[in-house]
């Protein structure tokens, strides 16, 4: 039922995990998908080899710090070169460090807003001026539960969500009507980020607290990213679609 032929997608962190199975869903309906990633190379290529297998669209992937400006510049300006113009960003790329506030670390903090915040809003600006070519496009921003309740030892982390939260908000009403802009908040994911603390019984404790019984693979977040960037979803901006097997009710 989504058919997003023709359509052109970036993905940020698109090598691995959550990104890697938005980028290939996305291929499977037919878009063309930039894979953004920051250092592995291998695990990039690999994506970008499936996507080639899915569809015949102009897919590639880009390397870039997106902390940086100049790495935000030489992405879209990839972009731009390859195709003229976009169609939709989801903001996927970002760290999840432990940093308690006991102990903070500063170069921690600093890591993890620059990459989880301020690369979210250069990229958004960059994108919006290809958007505006064709007078459309979307946004789909990734945040997270601990965006919406806190997340003990891990506050740098929560706080740059909850700021991503409040960007989509005030984005939605910021470009309407012809950019629409959400977010999907996942909980706990089976993805390389998430091993650590699955180990030795966690994994177990944190499904008997989820009603659904599961932790989410990245599948099942990759489906509603599409979905709010497909036309079933055009008359929703604004909101945070929240995929947690009903661990956080914050609708």
């Amino acid at each position: 039922m989504i058919d997003l032929e023709g359509s052109r997608v970036l993905v940020t962190g698109g090598s691995r995990g959550i990104g890697a199975a938005c980028c290939r869903l996305f291929a499977e309906v037919g878009a063309a998908v930039c894979v953004h990633y920051r250092a592995e190379e291998n695990a990039a290529a690999a994506v970008l080899s499936d996507l080639e297998g899915l569809t015949s669209q102009p897919h590639f992937k880009v390397a870039a710090d997106l902390g940086e400006p100049a790495g935000v510049d030489s992405l879209f300006e990839a972009i731009e070169a390859t195709w003229g113009q976009l169609d939709c960003l989801v903001n996927n790329a970002g760290i999840w460090i432990e940093n308690p506030l006991r102990e903070l670390n500063l170069q921690l903090l600093e890591e993890t807003w620059t990459l989880n915040e301020r690369g979210v809003f250069l990229c958004a600006s960059r994108a919006i001026r290809l958007f505006e070519r064709s007078n459309d496009g979307n946004i789909v921003n990734i945040s997270s539960t601990a965006g919406q309740r806190g997340e003990a030892l891990y506050s740098p982390y929560a706080a740059s969500k909850g700021a991503v939260i409040s960007a989509t908000k005030s984005w939605s009403s910021e470009l309407a009507p012809q950019i629409r802009v959400n977010a999907v908040a996942p909980g706990w994911v089976d993805t390389e980020l998430c091993r650590e603390a699955f180990e030795d019984g966690g994994r177990e404790a944190i499904e008997e607290a989820i009603p659904l019984e599961r932790v989410a693979s990245p599948e099942d977040i990759a489906g509603p990213v599409v979905f709010l960037a497909s036309p079933l979803a055009r008359h929703i901006t604004g909101e945070v679609l929240n995929v947690n097997g009903g661990s956080v009710l914050a609708g």
